[in-house]
């Protein structure tokens, strides 16, 4: 099952690269699985920020993956990847 976060963000993808929309699957690895690019990944992130009006912490995160201190799956796996983004939209409207 998918939350519209989810398919929000699986519609930023599709239309941000040449992953067909029905491909996307909370299961799916952004890059390994969607092979999807680091600089497609930026466009993506960028189109995620303006749709839902928050900074990702993208640096951040691939920096705790490069460290070995988060498992890429928290972060680049599509599920988890929304349920990063619901955290932080609440975080925004928490402080609002």
């Amino acid at each position: 099952m998918t939350t519209p976060v989810f398919d929000q963000i699986a519609d930023i993808i599709a239309e941000n690269s040449e992953v067909a929309r029905d491909s996307i699957t909370p299961g799916a690895h952004v890059i390994n699985d969607l092979g999807i690019d680091s600089l497609d990944f930026l466009d993506i992130v960028f189109a995620i920020d303006k749709a839902f009006g928050i900074k990702v912490p993208v640096e951040s995160w691939t920096q705790e993956v490069n460290a070995g201190t988060a498992p890429a799956e928290k972060y680049f796996v599509m599920g988890n990847l929304a349920q990063r983004i619901e955290e932080l939209v609440a975080a925004k409207q928490a402080k609002a």
